[in-house]
């Protein structure tokens, strides 16, 4: 196998030509990338709803003086549909009916250095 040779770079990939502290700064970025990946996802998979969850008990045990219910009772799909169905129809309301009116103006300007170019295209010397 032949070196590689971009311009000002040699790439060699042959046994024995990767450098050993490279290899270890290269495993120690790809490990501290790893796992500060697995460290997010477990802090927003877990930790997050955690403390919501908390707040939320927190902030309802404040303004009401009793607690939550452990469980919100389930919906049906058909309470759930005509649900979604009335806020459509609401959002839908808000906005304002405009006309579908476009207006196209002819304005005539003598000169402009766009279309002056063109001039100077068909007469070569």
């Amino acid at each position: 196998m032949k070196p590689v040779v971009i311009h000002p770079v040699m790439l060699n990939f042959l046994p024995g030509a990767v450098d050993s502290g490279g290899l270890i700064i290269s495993l120690v970025g790809y490990l501290i990338v790893f796992l500060s990946l697995v460290s997010l996802y477990l802090v927003f998979r877990y930790v997050l709803p955690l403390f919501i969850h908390m707040n939320l008990r927190r902030l309802l045990r404040k303004k009401y003086g009793q607690e939550p219910p452990e469980k919100m009772p389930e919906l049906s799909g058909e309470v759930n549909a005509a649900i979604a169905a009335a806020i459509y129809l609401y959002l839908e309301e808000i906005h304002d009916a405009e006309p579908d009116v476009l207006t196209i103006r002819r304005v005539s300007k003598p000169y402009s250095p766009w279309s002056s170019k063109i001039y100077g295209v068909g007469h070569l010397r």
